[in-house]
């Protein structure tokens, strides 16, 4: 039938200006809804974290659907920022996972409307439970929100969808509301980076502030020279290391600089290749007094010595004599 929708059309045409157009209302839609937020729950956003911060137990989030969806986010969000929680589906909760809630707990109910049918049957169990329960929905004055403890309002005054049908704008708000109540947690309980990293162990920020030099230095081979060597072999001592650095040790094996393979390349330009280059010495070329860090310092501080100094490695000692070299590309991707 002509005008009708087909999944498979690919007979479209639009331009440039028509998409951005179309994009920028529902920005404009979505943005206004979340603004919208601001002057609804005064009283009863307080309500919620009261009782959110004084459980001793876990939130537990419970939605269906793109609700459902959005409750797993904002279940996520509070877990990663120090308030325990699980997103608890209704349909599973009636068919026994109910059993995963204890009297310490607190429930967050999702219904856009207040009359999802699944999360309605819940919440005559969660009274006889006797546990603090909040819902979000956009209805102050539906079911849900007139039989839960404490009510957050999150109407839109329409959806970013143009017929009007699928929930973009409300769940955008939806989202959002969560966030505050995970952000407001979290000041709150004076979360810090360092707690926020002991949940991220695996991310950039927890190797950051978790990971010690020692667990990422490089420790075999070291590449090593003496003061009195030629060139030829510091130029062999930078390859087998590959790194492109040599420490400079003395007869104690105590550091007394570091040749790059900067150094190297100046040095050429300095002498002529043929003439004077290949009788330097490592102590003719190499920088005195080289950066270096503990074995037990943290990557975060490493990285921060070694972006203010413009260097790519670090020298790791203990008690001034090499037992390690952190090369910061291998930090960066990953490799050791």
């Amino acid at each position: 039938m002509p005008g009708s929708y087909s999944s498979t059309s690919h007979d479209y045409h639009f331009d440039i200006e028509e998409v951005n157009t179309i994009a920028n209302e529902v920005i404009d839609v979505e943005a206004s809804a979340i603004l919208n937020l601001k002057g609804l729950n005064n009283g009863s956003f307080y309500t919620a974290v009261n009782y959110l911060i004084k459980s001793s137990g876990r939130v537990i989030i419970c939605g269906l659907g793109k609700s459902g969806l959005i409750g797993k986010k904002i279940s996520a969000t509070l877990a990663s920022t120090g308030t325990p929680s699980f997103f608890l589906h209704p349909a599973e909760a009636i068919h026994g996972d109910l059993g995963m809630i204890v009297g310490n707990d607190v429930i967050i109910t999702i219904s856009y409307s207040g009359e999802t049918d699944e999360v309605l049957k819940l919440v005559p169990i969660i009274k006889k439970l006797g546990i603090p329960h909040i819902s979000i929905t956009g209805n102050p004055n539906s079911t849900l929100a007139k039989n839960s403890d404490c009510s957050l309002n999150a109407h839109v005054a329409r959806e970013a969808c143009a017929l009007q049908l699928a929930p973009t704008s409300s769940t955008t708000a939806t989202l959002v509301m969560g966030d505050a109540l995970a952000v407001t947690l979290m000041k709150l309980k004076n979360f810090k980076e360092h707690d926020f990293a002991q949940f991220h162990p695996g991310g950039s920020l927890g190797r950051q502030l978790l990971c010690k030099v020692s667990d990422e230095m490089v420790i075999d081979p070291l590449p090593i020279i003496r003061p009195e060597d030629r060139i030829k072999e510091v130029i062999m001592s930078i390859g087998s290391g590959q790194l492109g650095v040599t420490v400079v040790v003395d007869d104690a094996d105590l550091i007394i600089g570091i040749i790059t393979d900067g150094d190297l390349r100046r040095a050429m330009s300095k002498f002529e290749y043929d003439k004077g280059f290949f009788n330097l010495t490592a102590k003719d070329i190499m920088s005195k007094n080289p950066k270096r860090i503990r074995p037990s310092a943290l990557i975060a501080e490493a990285e921060g010595m070694m972006n203010e100094n413009k260097i790519n490695s670090l020298i790791v000692e203990d008690n001034n004599k090499l037992v390690g070299i952190l090369y910061q590309r291998k930090l960066k991707y990953g490799t050791l």
